[in-house]
């Protein structure tokens, strides 16, 4: 048998699937994801002044690092044990009764009930005191917006009808109506404040 003959169609076959999905299928894809979803295919990114500031699908973190508190004006997010950076995604890896998470859990609670001037027995919602799996979740539920108005008015200098407004504006149902949950965007929610009602020196 020819080996040249044999060796021929061997590499022809060896280009033909580089090429395609290496090469053809990627652009076309890219291409398409351009066209018709051009904000997701380039990461829903988000501008304030012509300045790239963030993503929606990426939450931020409105903690002071040496408090644990939140900063005053903002509304917390949910925890993110990779400090929402999207190269160290992931969770913590806690098991539900690991005594690191449990302390942790603790102590979220007692802070947020006392940055937000609640009852001692009042109930936190647990997306505010506990981290997703990939720890980049933009959003907390509405439940979890709704024990920080109050606490963001007074400290804005706003109404809570004011602050409620903008809660709704950033708020989305769930994915086609009946996937996940109802969901208050706290990036978008934040940013709202921000240039709505800014704070002195902000």
């Amino acid at each position: 048998m020819n080996l040249r003959a044999s060796l021929r169609p061997a590499i022809m076959m060896m280009i033909v699937f580089t090429v395609l999905p290496g090469l053809v299928y990627p652009l076309v894809t890219t291409g398409l994801a351009q066209v018709l979803f051009n904000d997701k295919a380039d990461g829903s990114l988000i501008e304030t002044n012509g300045k790239v500031t963030g993503s929606s699908l990426i939450g931020q973190s409105f903690i002071d690092a040496d408090t644990n508190q939140v900063i005053p004006g903002y509304f917390r997010g949910r925890p993110s044990a990779s400090n929402y950076d999207a190269m160290a995604s992931g969770g913590s890896n806690y098991g539900p009764t690991n005594p690191a998470l449990v302390a942790r859990v603790n102590e979220l609670v007692g802070i947020i009930r006392t940055e937000n001037g609640l009852d001692a027995t009042a109930v936190i919602p647990v997306d505010l005191v506990t981290a997703s799996g990939s720890g980049l979740d933009p959003a907390i539920s509405p439940a979890s917006a709704s024990i920080q108005v109050a606490r963001v008015a007074r400290e804005r200098g706003i109404s809570v009808e004011q602050v409620t407004e903008l809660v709704d504006q950033s708020t989305s149902g769930k994915t086609l109506g009946f996937l996940g949950a109802d969901r208050v965007d706290v990036w978008q929610l934040n940013r709202l404040l921000d240039e709505r009602y800014p704070m002195a020196g902000v």
